[in-house]
């Protein structure tokens, strides 16, 4: 049964490839037809046409397929340092945020997640732990209910033998790097966190799952390194189960201008100068600084996501807009 799984995810992945290049082979010939008839007449056109695939770098200007490489090779780099240059550089906020997520979830026990871009296993260890203690709540519950019921109640709510037992919650955490997730697994490892707990290699833009596999989807602190943003919302959408919830926790822009013009001396001055002391990478931080910059601000990005397919998408503002937390669903 898993290999006839595997093999029906593999081909879908490759009917998504094969329609994926076949829009893009239609998109250049295109672009050539118009070249051959219009170029002559509307350089200005032609030109901005021929920089339709460049996007930012921090504020840099690349083309996508180098964007793609320096992010993967800056992660690369940081990976060992990743969660202590966190708590460096947000004094250990990043903790509260996060938990502040989970909160906002809620999952119930039974919840399937997939954390895209969660390389070190932050979300996944916390979701884990949530899901546990509502299990363990829940028992409690009965347990105390039973002590009111009489012999023959408590004989009647014991599950019989037809009866099957619920599914077990999982998180599926879900990375381009392979150096990231090597360190979540040393967390993992070192946490004793093994059950419900699986690593994959994988694209935000091109995911390594079928259809309406997954209750909530989180991307925390991922989605702005991300090439093609339109892309990875409409593979949220579809590997979400209808009913299911799109979270993102995210930079976002200021809303105190005091605040504003603290959080930028701060960023561009120190944040580069600790990558420098602790992970001995500036550009990589100087990068990091530059690129919560280029990402939309909350309303642009709260349209992108419903523009994606969700609805009732909602955000909400944590210390004063440093960070965003977006919602919405599938229905």
């Amino acid at each position: 049964m898993m290999r006839s799984g595997n093999m029906a995810v593999s081909m879908g992945l490759l009917v998504r490839r094969l329609i994926r290049l076949s829009h893009r082979n239609v998109a250049v010939s295109r672009a050539a037809v118009l070249s051959r008839s219009h170029c002559h007449w509307e350089p200005l056109f032609c030109r901005s046409f021929s920089d339709d695939r460049n996007t930012h770098f921090g504020f840099e200007t690349v083309s996508e397929d180098d964007k793609a490489k320096r992010v993967y090779k800056v992660f690369e780099n940081v990976a060992q340092k990743y969660d202590i240059m966190n708590d460096a550089m947000s004094l250990g906020i990043h903790r509260l945020w996060k938990d502040m997520l989970l909160h906002a979830m809620h999952p119930q026990p039974g919840a399937q997640l997939l954390d895209v871009a969660g390389g070190t296993g932050d979300i996944a260890f916390r979701f884990l732990d949530y899901v546990r203690t509502q299990q363990e709540q829940k028992r409690r519950r009965e347990v105390r209910s039973m002590q009111l019921q009489s012999w023959q109640e408590i004989s009647n709510s014991y599950p019989t033998i037809d009866e099957g037992g619920h599914q077990e919650s999982r998180a599926v955490v879900c990375d381009i790097n392979k150096e990231m997730l090597k360190v979540g697994k040393e967390k993992a490892d070192g946490k004793g966190i093994s059950a419900g707990l699986s690593w994959v290699v994988g694209d935000a833009e091109e995911l390594p799952f079928d259809d309406d596999q997954f209750d909530i989807y989180t991307i925390a602190f991922g989605i702005r390194n991300v090439t093609r943003i339109d892309q990875a919302l409409q593979e949220a959408l579809r590997v979400l189960k209808p009913g299911g919830r799109f979270m993102c926790l995210e930079f976002s822009k200021v809303t105190n201008p005091v605040l504003a013009r603290i959080y930028d001396a701060y960023s561009f001055q120190l944040i580069p100068v600790l990558g420098e002391v602790i992970a001995g990478d500036w550009k990589s931080y100087q990068y990091l600084v530059e690129s919560i910059r280029k990402f939309p601000d909350q309303e642009e990005f709260k349209y992108m996501i419903e523009d994606a397919g969700f609805y009732c998408v909602k955000y909400f503002n944590l210390t004063g807009g440093v960070v965003a937390l977006h919602s919405g669903f599938k229905l």
